[in-house]
């Protein structure tokens, strides 16, 4: 009996069909950081035109108009995941984790002596953050990221209650990326709401909650695809592919722009300075 079926014996969940095509998914931690939205991102931009020549030495941008979103989610969720690489020994983080029946995910869970976490990836670069008790203001923009938060975890609380019934509830946490300034007027009163960059540091300072026993439980049921009602084939190399390529795209769209910006400053220099001299001759005969 192998791994998978074991956790799946064990938690007297369902064996999926052996018969597929693809080779199965043994591990919730063979996904990676965003691959969910990498995947939505994928689809939307299967409808893009190749891009001419034209377009990459201007640095017209490759990324259509309802793509751009996606890209940007997919950016912070890399990010975080790449900081949680950095986690406390005792301390397991698992990626784009599906939940529910509508497509969604959970960006990161996190287990740990100190408990199981949720996080929300909110790649927000440069802005503005206020937070006061339910109150999300991103650039005086209201957002419902403190109620989205909760929910979420409420979810995660219960689907692990059904296995460990005294688990105490599974904290949501709101991870900013990169952004300007964070205000915290009021603590949410269940969300935590910090900079991703603190979150190895949020993690150290947890206190033990949890047995080495429940932690063993817990890094199984997360760990299980069939604990999340996950595809059990691997899927999305392609879309990570297409992503890889994507981003230098975009990298190299960005920097084709900066080039022009700066050929057009200095040809303005060129072009202004005889002016400019010769009003500092004619000053000077004065």
């Amino acid at each position: 009996m192998g791994l998978l079926e074991l956790r799946m014996y064990r938690y007297g969940q369902a064996m999926p069909d052996q018969n597929v095509d693809q080779p199965v998914l043994m591990s919730m931690k063979e996904r990676g950081a965003g691959q969910s939205v990498i995947e939505e991102l994928y689809r939307l931009q299967s409808a893009a035109s190749a891009r001419s020549v034209f377009d990459r030495i201007v640095g017209n941008s490759p990324l259509l108009s309802d793509a751009k979103a996606w890209y940007t989610g997919a950016l912070g969720e890399i990010e975080v995941g790449r900081i949680l690489a950095d986690l406390p020994a005792g301390w397991s983080s698992y990626r784009a984790l599906p939940i529910g029946t509508r497509g969604s995910d959970i960006d990161h869970v996190v287990v740990g002596p100190g408990g199981v976490f949720t996080i929300n990836t909110k790649h927000h670069r440069g802005k503005n953050i206020w937070v006061g008790g339910k109150g999300f203001l991103v650039s005086g923009q209201r957002q419902h990221y403190i109620s989205n938060a909760e929910s979420e975890a409420d979810k995660v609380t219960r689907m692990l209650r059904t296995h460990l019934p005294d688990l105490p509830a599974v904290i949501p946490v709101i991870a900013l990326v990169k952004p300007k300034q964070i205000t915290i007027k009021v603590k949410p009163d269940r969300v935590a709401v910090l900079d991703a960059g603190y979150l190895p540091r949020f993690f150290r300072k947890r206190k033990p909650l949890l047995t080495e026993a429940e932690l063993e439980i817990l890094n199984h049921l997360v760990d299980s695809p069939t604990f999340w009602r996950a595809d059990p084939r691997v899927q999305g190399a392609e879309a990570r592919a297409h992503f890889a390529q994507l981003h230098r795209d975009v990298r190299n769209a960005g920097m084709a722009r900066i080039g022009w910006k700066v050929a057009g400053f200095v040809t303005l220099v060129l072009l202004i300075r005889p002016t400019f001299d010769l009003a500092l001759s004619l000053l000077g005969t004065h």
